[in-house]
């Protein structure tokens, strides 16, 4: 016999603590039941006052817990069993509850839901798609409205015009990527008006180890068109088809360079694969380019142009690293096997100063504008909890990574 089998796990012991509150919320079942509906309505602005007036959730909830099965009672016809009670105590707590698929997460999420609502700061039911998002907010959202609270929706098809509304919501559904996307919109924005979320609040996640877990690294990364600066890696090239190249097959260490370019523009070191500008070749961009001193800060950015212009002249060669194809477009063939590899770029606009040296159309740079990983956003709610048939198995790295107890 283990010690788990005499001394009971720690979800056994949690569950005790948990059963005392259970039981006061199945014992406000019978008086609850005979409150009219208005009555049972007026229980929200009731909770609310309490609150404003320094009273706790935790000591309102067997009250609001037995408000919303009630509540669920009348316009579902459902009512959370006492296990369910448990599990929805659970979540309040900010943990991780474990069911079994079929003992209705959707209802047990009712309870924390309306509760943590309650303070006007806002509660997100997080979900895996679309369909489930707006299944769940127009099934449950009828409880919440009949108790007078307010439901917002945010999917995919939500324009961006009506998210700000849809977030000033007692309980928004949605989804793991629209919250994060616009949580990273929001990050980009320039005036406090323009912002559609409020601050993370609370957040239940639905199937809590899909998203947590499995897609806990997935960056969601915007990113924008870069500036459309083909006209600067044109002027670059052909400011560099004007220079005077020397190539270098060997550097060898005791010859002065500079002695031994003589009046060459820049360096090709074909060994090193660097094409590099001479003080020669500095004077000649200052004056091409209109500017005092390339060395400035100013002039970094067309550095960065010369450089690449002198590296795709220099360095990189067609039918060699690259071909241009039929649809003009330049290819790059990968070194060792020859094979051509349509669909990647060199980065950080060596491609497009090959684009220019061909003659073909400098295709814009991608940017990566704001990024974010699920893992990193969920951490940032005060408080998060989570649903689903599976969690034990990933018990350690729910505990590690976010602080959350599996129950």
């Amino acid at each position: 016999m283990g010690l788990e089998a005499i001394f009971g796990t720690h979800s056994d012991h949690e569950i005790k603590k948990i059963e005392p509150i259970k039981k006061k919320v199945l014992a406000l079942e019978e008086e609850y039941a005979k409150l009219s509906d208005a009555e049972l309505r007026a229980k929200t602005d009731e909770f609310k006052d309490r609150l404003s007036n320094g009273d706790t959730l935790d000591n309102i909830l067997p009250e609001a817990f037995a408000t919303v099965r009630e509540a669920a009672w009348r316009v579902l016809g459902l009512k959370p069993y006492p296990v369910q009670i448990i599990g929805g105590i659970v979540l309040h707590q900010g943990r991780i509850a474990e069911m079994k698929t079929g003992e209705g997460k959707t209802l047990v999420a009712t309870m924390p839901v309306y509760l943590n609502a309650l303070t006007g700061k806002g509660v997100h039911v997080v979900t895996v798609n679309d369909y489930l998002a707006k299944r769940d907010s127009e099934w449950m959202g009828k409880v919440y409205k009949f108790l007078g609270l307010t439901v917002g929706l945010i999917i995919h098809d939500i324009p961006n015009k009506d998210r700000k509304a849809m977030y000033a919501c007692d309980i928004v559904y949605g989804t793991n990527n629209e919250f994060g996307f616009d949580y990273l919109r929001d990050n980009m924005v320039v005036s406090k008006s323009q912002l559609v979320q409020r601050e993370l609040n609370y957040a239940i996640v639905d199937e809590v180890d899909s998203i947590l877990i499995d897609e806990a690294r997935t960056p969601l990364i915007i990113s924008g068109r870069g500036e459309a600066s083909s006209d600067l890696y044109q002027k670059a090239d052909s400011f560099v088809r004007m220079l005077k190249p020397y190539t270098v097959v060997e550097t060898d260490d005791k010859i002065d360079m500079d002695e031994l370019v003589g009046d060459a523009d820049y360096v090709i070191d074909e060994k090193a694969k660097t094409s590099v500008i001479t003080a020669n070749g500095i004077k000649k961009a200052e004056a091409y380019f209109n500017v005092e001193n390339l060395s400035d800060p100013e002039n970094f950015d067309l550095q960065h142009y010369i450089n690449n212009a002198l590296k795709a002249h220099g360095n990189f060669h067609k039918d060699q690293q690259y071909i241009v194809s039929d649809e003009g477009e330049v290819v790059i063939v990968d070194d060792f096997t020859g094979r051509w590899m349509p669909g990647r770029r060199y980065s950080d606009g060596l491609h497009q100063s090959i684009e220019a040296k061909e003659g073909v159309k400098v295709a814009n740079e991608n940017k990566t504008l704001a990024t974010i990983t699920f893992q990193n956003f969920f951490r940032m709610y005060d408080k998060l909890s989570g649903m689903t048939g599976t969690a034990y198995t990933e018990e350690a790295e729910f505990r590690q990574i976010y602080n959350l107890d599996v129950i």
